[in-house]
């Protein structure tokens, strides 16, 4: 889509949040509240894509940027008048925290695998990838380009929201939670390469080896340093990051 979405990271807390609540008021395991989640967060990306995404899509970056960190802020603030701004944490069933992490990494991986296979095999992919490289030609072509995007944004939000649940066990749970993980996901994503999700998973599994090697070797307030510097170091070399093309964002790929 081309969108930069600065407000991912609270739709990440969104999520965090609903497996706190489901846990709390139910005492619903956060694994299971995962396949209510992911279609709650589909419908729920689809509904902010309509309400405040469409008007802004086809229009200049900056536009977008204030968009985004605008719904952003009216998320924070949101969750900070419903929920305060305490933190909350689960104590899910007496598993060690290690567990925890290992069950949100297995899932990660079995939710990305899932994307992967829909974005290169089903017609749905297809067509969200054939808009990427082409949105005139795909208008052409008799594709709804306007139904993609819609579609594309919702996928993104479910996954995210997701995420958000598979983090609730490990992470605090406070209105301004989703803000840690949003600066680690755009290094992410402009380090693979952008629009290349292989890229931007190999992308995530160097940050995430640099930040445990750099918390045990120089201490964890140094860990966010050492992927900034070598993301910094990575775009010097190549600019459209590891398995990005050079001058992408002009052809459309």
């Amino acid at each position: 889509m081309r969108v930069v979405n600065f407000a991912h990271g609270e739709f990440l807390m969104l999520g965090m949040y609903a497996a706190f609540w489901a846990f709390t008021l139910l005492h619903a395991d956060p694994y299971l509240t995962l396949v209510v989640a992911a279609p709650l967060f589909l419908a729920v990306g689809w509904g902010s894509y309509a309400l405040i995404m469409r008007p802004v899509v086809h229009t200049s970056h900056n536009v977008q940027v204030f968009t985004t960190v605008g719904l952003s802020i009216v998320l924070q603030n949101l969750a900070l008048v419903l929920w305060t701004a305490y933190a909350s944490v689960i104590s899910f069933g007496g598993a060690v925290l290690n567990l925890a992490q290992a069950v949100a990494f297995v899932l990660a991986v079995a939710a990305t695998a899932a994307l992967f296979a829909f974005m290169r095999f089903s017609y749905t992919g297809k067509l969200m990838r054939a808009t990427a490289q082409d949105r005139s030609a795909a208008m052409l072509m008799g594709i709804d380009t306007g139904r993609i995007y819609a579609l594309t944004w919702s996928v993104g939000i479910a996954c995210v929201g997701a995420a958000g649940v598979l983090l609730a066990p490990i992470y605090p749970v406070y209105p301004t939670a989703g803000l840690q993980f949003v600066l680690i996901a755009y290094i992410a994503v402009v380090l693979g390469g952008l629009g290349d999700m292989a890229g931007a998973l190999v992308a995530a599994l160097i940050i995430a080896t640099v930040e445990v090697v750099g918390s045990y070797t120089i201490g964890t307030s140094w860990k966010e340093v050492l992927y900034l510097l070598l993301f910094i170091a990575i775009l010097v070399v190549r600019p459209a990051g590891l398995f990005g093309q050079r001058g992408s964002e002009t052809l459309g790929v």
